[in-house]
């Protein structure tokens, strides 16, 4: 099982999420986001990650020029569009790009259809807000969702329920990013640590 760490603010909590075996760490990207990072942080913390770990940075509805530049500036490996991005910006934008889906009801899985990406993350739908809600969604409905592509489970994710998530859904990866923090921003290093071995051994 493949395991995303995100909202990273500081390389202390990125090297601890590498050292326990994460995939991948998220930078948010976005300033309305409370877990927001500047770029020259996430250029710090990217020049300390060991080798072999996906840096993602993830982007709602900026200009296709800025997410071009952010990701060649600081090295990022894959583009995460969390906004109301088009299906064409993710086709210009190349082979790299992973498209969030806020899940609602069944209706929302049509959102997919127009999008040719490497995977979807599936968060859990509140209004005005484009991520970290800490909230679950019917699961059942990540079930229908692979039939459209690779999924990637977010949205409300623990250590004590990210198990019976995996045995469920049988996802490509899961994403946490509020369900292993301490407070908004800085990870707590035992929940880490518990998300990513539950998620591993499931």
């Amino acid at each position: 099982m493949r395991v995303k760490i995100c909202g990273i603010t500081n390389v202390h909590d990125a090297l601890a999420a590498a050292d326990n075996g994460a995939d991948a760490v998220g930078f948010v990207l976005y300033k309305s986001s409370p877990r927001y990072i500047d770029l020259k942080a996430v250029k710090n913390i990217i020049a300390q990650l060991p080798p072999f770990v996906t840096t993602v940075g993830v982007f709602a509805d900026a200009e296709e020029k800025e997410i071009l530049t952010t990701v060649d500036e600081c090295g990022l490996d894959v583009i995460q569009l969390q906004g109301d991005e088009p299906s064409d910006l993710c086709r210009r934008l190349g082979g790299r790009v992973i498209k969030a889906i806020r899940i609602r009801d069944p209706s929302s899985l049509n959102r997919m259809i127009p999008y040719k990406v490497r995977a979807f993350v599936l968060d859990t739908y509140r209004e005005g807000q484009l991520g970290g809600t800490g909230e679950t969604f019917d699961w059942s409905l990540a079930v229908e969702a692979k039939k459209l592509g690779k999924i990637i489970l977010a949205g409300g994710l623990t250590p004590e329920n990210v198990g019976r998530a995996i045995e469920q859904v049988r996802p490509y990866g899961v994403d946490v990013s509020s369900g292993v923090e301490e407070r908004i921003g800085k990870k707590d290093h035992s929940k880490l640590k518990r998300f990513i071995e539950t998620a591993k051994q499931t």
